[in-house]
């Protein structure tokens, strides 16, 4: 993979991190797990996120081969935006970062490699 300054990405995490780092991606990414959706229902879906920064993502998705999307001959503009199979590939990472975020991130009692809770960390980062 190519890097934005023109050189090759030996390193496949930093291959895909590039790929899923863009702010929403994991994000469309889940929505998208449930099957296709238009782009309005993952504009209200996706609360906070301008018309401008989901078209970028969704076309940077599509270029990294990560979506698919797909125009409906019904005479209108409408379109349907789909996991591929690489993107459906994602998915249990995406699962293993929701499973990650639940015990280190939003468990209060979840306890840290220093033995102490998350509510403990909190506390002590609150009061520095």
């Amino acid at each position: 993979m190519d890097t934005d300054d023109g050189h090759v990405c030996h390193c496949p995490v930093t291959a895909a991190e590039r790929v899923i780092s863009g702010r929403w991606t994991l994000l469309i990414l889940r929505d998208l797990a449930d099957g296709a959706q238009r782009f309005s229902s993952l504009e209200r879906s996706l609360t906070g996120i301008s018309t401008r920064t989901l078209t970028q993502r969704l076309k940077a998705l599509e270029v990294d081969g990560v979506i698919t999307r797909s125009i409906h001959d019904s005479g209108t503009c409408r379109a349907d935006y789909r996991l591929t199979e690489k993107g459906a590939a994602l998915l249990p990472v995406i699962e293993a970062m929701r499973r990650w975020g639940e015990r280190w991130c939003l468990a209060p009692d979840a306890v840290v490699e220093t033995g102490r809770t998350a509510a403990d960390a909190a506390e002590t980062l609150q009061g520095a």
